[in-house]
């Protein structure tokens, strides 16, 4: 099949996308078939429908790219290493397939998902969501998916904000008209998106980089769920535990709280430890030792 071919019958699959998983699997397969062929012609393809398709699709288009990076990660970690004398092939396995070229074109890829004003809305929560899942699974570098977000909320208050009768009309003559049809269409596929994007809210643990067998330079394979590391600095043998660095993130500080919970805790483990309901500050030690906790 000519490079050409490729790109009409994978046109005539984006425009049949919708948020069914096996539409998006049967592109995302489609894709990575014919990357090493034509994989910046199939790119050229999901920005121009990415332009000019409709707000509904643009979203669908989102979400196939969701699972397109991951498909081409776990793509990428089952390559076998290059060659160590092979340099330009070394270099040629370094890339992650499409995630390259999303992490290139992704503040593009946002504007066309989230246009400018109140027809860019609808599509704001889940683009959050999608790009908020890239950095903690560590697709894309966290900066980059920091300035697009930045951008996101500019964008969201614009929208939001009164503006003059000449501004609004216009707005109203540029935004597209919903029918009933598609706006029902919209909500079941916001339903199906929403329940596969709650299914891989989860992290797993990989090991960065690892020596290949017979080979002096290490080989950074590309996990499943712990992609990229948060700076160059970090030690690239030790695994990266991404999970606990969200939990510890989000964790609160040490207070007076956390101490109460503690000795109540104590004293249900130790009921001879227990303090006196009188208000005095000391602990009752009559028994002298530790007592077994009382299950019954």
């Amino acid at each position: 099949m000519d490079p050409f071919e490729v790109r009409m019958q994978f046109l005539g699959l984006l425009r049949k996308l919708n948020a069914t998983q096996l539409s998006i699997q049967k592109v995302v397969s489609y894709a990575l078939k014919y990357f090493a062929k034509c994989g910046e012609d199939l790119w050229e393809c999901i920005m121009e429908e990415c332009q000019k398709g409709s707000i509904n699709h643009r979203i669908n288009i989102l979400y196939f790219l969701d699972s397109l990076c991951e498909t081409s990660l776990l793509a990428k970690a089952h390559q076998p290493p290059p060659p160590v004398e092979s340099s330009s092939q070394a270099k040629q396995a370094s890339h992650a397939f499409y995630v390259d070229y999303v992490a290139r074109d992704l503040a593009q890829i946002v504007e066309c998902v989230v246009p400018v004003g109140r027809q860019g809305l609808p599509n704001l929560t889940s683009t959050r969501q999608i790009l908020q899942n890239w950095r903690t699974k560590r697709v894309i570098d966290p900066q980059r998916i920091d300035e697009v977000m930045q951008m996101l909320a500019t964008r969201q208050s614009q929208a939001t904000e009164p503006s003059g009768s000449s501004s609004t009309a216009a707005n109203k003559n540029a935004e597209h008209h919903l029918s009933r049809g598609d706006v029902v269409k919209r909500m079941e596929e916001d339903r199906e998106r929403h329940k596969r994007l709650r299914e891989k809210r989860w992290v797993q643990t990989q090991a960065q980089s690892s020596t290949a067998p017979g080979q002096g330079i290490p080989y950074n394979p590309y996990g499943l769920a712990s992609f990229l590391p948060l700076s160059d600095a970090e030690n690239a043998d030790v695994a990266l535990d991404i999970e606990f660095e969200n939990e510890w993130e989000t964790t609160s500080d040490w207070n007076e709280d956390d101490i109460e919970v503690v000795m109540e805790e104590r004293e249900v483990c130790y009921p001879h430890l227990r303090r006196k309901r009188s208000g005095a500050s000391g602990l009752t030690d009559d028994d002298g030792g530790e007592e077994p906790m009382d299950l019954s």
